[in-house]
């Protein structure tokens, strides 16, 4: 069950800045310093594997934020969103925050994650680190027919990405035409480095997780091998 926020646009304000004041205080506190666990990270820390295109290559699964953070350093990471989740148990009504996360380096490294705790800097927290996980690199390059610059401003070729009842189209752009798409999907194009695109959408947009999903999955598209 989800609660929707206050129905006052300034409340909301009020209520969103406090959440984004709570999560920037409880960073640091939360912040761990990395100790390797897995084998792929043992290996990052040994300097076997320096870059994240060898940590892909060894097909070992990144289950650890730590050694994204050595791979790729200066991630940045948004917010999309947080809500409230209710589920009643034998012991009553249980209430935590979710929140939808986005990484990347604005350069063709992006990641989505999800995090659920009964803390809202927590929340965030393992949402950041869930979205590290996924971190996944762009193909990007200079697909329109508009445009012939060469440069990686846009995607190479039209791609489509899906997520539940959502469904995404990215189309190469010329440059200088900008990120034609809504407000969710723009964040996580330009996150990953995109400048220029076309959107198509279908399906109930306003539901934020669905739509980041259906963004990021077509950017995972774009390294796929076409036939």
């Amino acid at each position: 069950m989800r609660i929707s926020w206050p129905n006052s646009s300034r409340l909301r304000r009020r209520y969103w800045g406090e959440l984004m004041d709570k999560k920037r205080k409880q960073r640091d506190f939360y912040q761990e310093v990395w100790v390797p666990r897995t084998r792929l990270g043992k290996l990052v820390s040994e300097g076997q594997v320096t870059t994240f295109d060898e940590a892909v290559a060894s097909g070992l699964p990144i289950k650890e934020a730590g050694l994204v953070d050595v791979l790729v350093p200066g991630l940045e990471d948004e917010v999309l969103d947080i809500n409230m989740v209710q589920r009643m148990t034998d012991s009553g009504r249980r209430v935590k925050f979710r929140t939808t996360v986005i990484v990347g380096n604005r350069d063709g490294y992006i990641g989505l994650g999800e995090g659920k705790d009964v803390q809202v800097g927590k929340a965030i927290k393992k949402g950041i680190d869930n979205a590290k996980m996924n971190l996944m690199k762009v193909k990007r390059g200079c697909g329109s027919w508009e445009c012939g610059c060469g440069q990686g401003h846009t995607v190479p070729y039209e791609v489509t990405g899906e997520s539940g009842s959502v469904r995404v189209v990215l189309i190469p752009a010329p440059r200088g035409l900008g990120i034609a798409a809504g407000e969710t999907s723009k964040k996580v194009m330009d996150m990953a480095g995109i400048k220029d695109v076309w959107t198509r959408t279908a399906g109930s947009t306003r539901t934020t997780l669905n739509f980041a999903k259906a963004t990021f999955n077509a950017l995972i598209n774009t390294i796929q091998v076409r036939a």
